[in-house]
């Protein structure tokens, strides 16, 4: 009788004390070196979600409207319509309104009140002065002052994220309807220069961001 059987027989178990003793039937454990290489793997995958995370911040864009200094009703009508269509906007994007709040305001309409410059019961109103609205979705998005008359004289902006909107593009004023309408009036704040460049994210953000992300992959990987 082997020493397996004899460990079936309760009369016989003290002479396989030795065998269980050695270790024969101990439960097996990973080793050491295996658990730091298991945990490491395990932050170093936590790591790149964050960093992932880290890369979209830094990507997204604070657009100033129509890159302007104050948001108000424009010397030159096509202001506010040319605007949008020499950028790419995506979600994840801002859009900031500047204006004196004793004197303006931006809403957010529908494009049924976006095209008769309706301004009763916005989605949005805000009159705070440094108005910042997130592109949070795809989407067209239909902003207007807030003041009586503003709109009619092309105040009025129309925002789209994600693919090519026909509907935004037929509500944007033509061209020659612009020019053959353009206000001979003057801005209440002044005039309203173009200006070349659009105001985006911090530099340094992004470095500092980048900078810190780096330092944790370092770290992690030490």
């Amino acid at each position: 009788m082997n020493c397996i059987d004899r460990m079936l027989d309760t009369a016989h178990l003290r002479p396989c004390a030795p065998i269980l003793q050695s270790g024969l039937f101990r439960h097996k454990t990973h080793p050491p070196i295996k658990r730091e290489r298991e945990m490491g793997m395990m932050s170093l995958s936590s790591v790149m979600v964050l960093l992932m995370i880290l890369l979209v911040q830094v990507s997204s864009t604070q657009y100033k409207v129509g890159d302007l200094d104050s948001w108000g009703i424009p010397t030159d009508a096509k202001v506010y319509s040319k605007w949008p269509k020499s950028h790419s906007f995506k979600i994840g994007d801002s859009l900031l309104f500047l204006y004196p709040p004793s004197e303006d305001s931006m809403i957010q309409v529908t494009a049924s009140n976006f095209k008769s410059c309706n301004t009763k019961d916005p989605i949005l109103y805000m009159n705070d002065g440094n108005s910042l609205f997130n592109l949070t979705q795809n989407g067209t998005f239909y902003f207007t002052s807030g003041h009586s008359g503003h709109c009619q004289k092309y105040q009025k902006l129309i925002v789209s994220v994600g693919p090519y909107s026909a509907e935004a593009d037929a509500l944007s004023p033509s061209s020659s309807s612009a020019d053959a309408d353009a206000p001979s009036y003057q801005n209440a704040f002044g005039s309203i220069p173009l200006s070349q460049k659009s105001s985006s994210s911090s530099p340094l953000f992004s470095t500092v961001v980048a900078s810190l992300a780096c330092a944790v992959v370092v770290g992690a990987l030490m």
